[in-house]
C-alpha cells in the first residue's frame, strides 16, 4: 500500500478514534499520525497486509493520543492562563450528541476498547494485544461498555424489577 492509499482508507476512522478518545483537535493529531505513516511506511514489512497496516496505524494513533493527554496534564490550568475577550467558536460535532454524552460516561479503558473495536474495526485479539490485556479482560471491558452505552442511549424506560 502507498501512503495515499493508507490515508484514504483509514483517515476517517483515525479521526473518529481520536475524537472518541477525547483528543481536543483530532484532525490535527490525525495529520501527525499520517505524517509518521508516510515517513515510516517504506520500512514497514507488512505493507501488503491490510490488517497489519490498520493495527500499525492505530498503534501510532493510540500512542499519539496518550502523548497528547500527557502534554495536556503538564500544561498550566486554564485558570492560570489569560482568557481572550471573545470566546472560541463551538466545534462542529459530527456524532449524535446522545452518543457523545454516553461515550463520555464510560471509563477511559472502556472508551478505548470501544473505539479500537468499532471505530478502528480491529479484532478483539488485536485490541487486547494493543492495550496489553488478556482477551478475556478486553471482552469484559467491551461488554460493560456496550451495556453502559445501551442503557445511556436507550429511549425505553428501565424494566421494573
Amino acid at each position: 500500500m502507498t501512503p495515499e492509499q493508507v490515508y484514504v482508507a483509514l483517515a476517517p476512522r483515525v479521526v473518529g478514534y481520536l475524537r472518541v478518545r477525547g483528543v481536543p483537535d483530532p484532525e490535527d493529531l490525525a495529520g501527525e499520525v499520517f505524517l509518521q505513516v508516510a515517513r515510516d511506511l517504506p520500512r514497514f514489512r507488512a505493507a501488503d497486509d491490510e490488517l497489519a497496516v490498520r493495527r500499525w496505524v492505530f498503534t501510532i494513533a493510540r500512542n499519539r493520543a496518550i502523548d497528547a493527554a500527557r502534554r495536556a496534564r503538564r500544561r498550566p490550568r486554564s485558570s492560570d492562563v489569560e482568557v481572550p475577550d471573545r470566546p472560541a467558536p463551538p466545534a462542529a460535532e459530527p456524532f449524535d450528541p446522545a452518543l457523545v454524552s454516553a461515550l463520555g460516561e464510560l471509563t477511559d479503558d472502556q472508551r478505548e476498547v470501544v473505539a479500537l473495536r468499532f471505530v478502528a474495526d480491529l479484532p478483539l485479539e488485536v485490541v487486547a494485544r494493543m492495550t496489553r490485556r488478556s482477551v478475556g479482560a478486553t471482552k469484559a471491558l467491551q461488554h460493560r461498555a456496550l451495556e453502559n452505552l445501551r442503557r445511556s442511549v436507550s429511549t425505553e424506560p428501565p424494566a421494573a424489577l
